[in-house]
């Protein structure tokens, strides 16, 4: 997959400077199997560059494209595919569903993707320990254990392009790396590439490119 950014600038940003940004108002492009680190400080827009990738955001100015096909052009059907095949994200804000387990969380979205065997699941889960808590409904949880249920969900899809947007931001650094080696695992057995953005650069981690915003 190929993630072409050209002369891309959200429309809140067109009246203020952002001339020293690596991202907005440059022409380059995000493909194959890169690990890619998109570095800001808050209200940079991190968020705004991975929603106006997949589709969910519209004012801006400039172009993106995913394969030579922009989001907003299309079809109904085309952007399911691309949410359910092609790329996968972890949001923010996690899109978790509080009134349901952990585990029902992970599993709704795996019985439409039947991409993992429920003792795959588990074993992430272990690896992340979060296999305590997977009865529990997700408005009990803290927030770095649903950072670590939304990072398991993302893989219960097939995927060439992860998207993550600050998922290891209530993370310990020793959780952090478990959940790192993870999904580097993950994109190796799927050859896929990566957007990460983050506040700062984790020094124990190996990125292809580092774009401050």
């Amino acid at each position: 997959m190929r993630i072409h950014f050209s002369n891309l600038v959200p429309s809140p940003l067109l009246e203020t400077n952002y001339g020293d940004s690596e991202v907005w108002g440059r022409d380059f492009s995000v493909s194959g199997t890169q690990k890619v680190l998109v570095s800001a400080a808050s209200g940079k827009g991190k968020t705004t560059l991975l929603n106006i990738i997949i589709g969910r955001r519209s004012d801006y100015v400039g172009r993106v494209s995913v394969d030579g096909h922009s989001p907003l052009e299309m079809s109904g059907f085309e952007k399911s595919i691309l949410l359910s095949r092609k790329i996968s994200m972890v949001h923010q804000g996690l899109a978790l569903f509080d009134e349901l387990s952990l585990w029902d969380n992970i599993i709704l979205k795996n019985r439409l993707t039947k991409h993992r065997s429920d003792e795959e699941i588990m074993q992430m889960l272990q690896r992340l320990q979060l296999t305590e808590q997977i009865h529990q409904k997700v408005k009990t949880l803290s927030f770095g254990q649903k950072q670590r249920t939304a990072i398991v969900r993302a893989l219960c899809q097939p995927f060439e392009f992860l998207l993550l947007d600050e998922p290891f931001s209530h993370l310990d650094d020793h959780n952090t790396q478990i959940a790192w080696d993870l999904i580097s695992e993950e994109l190796s057995t799927h050859a896929a590439g990566m957007i990460i953005t983050s506040l700062g650069n984790r020094r124990t981690m190996s990125y292809d490119a580092i774009y401050n915003l």
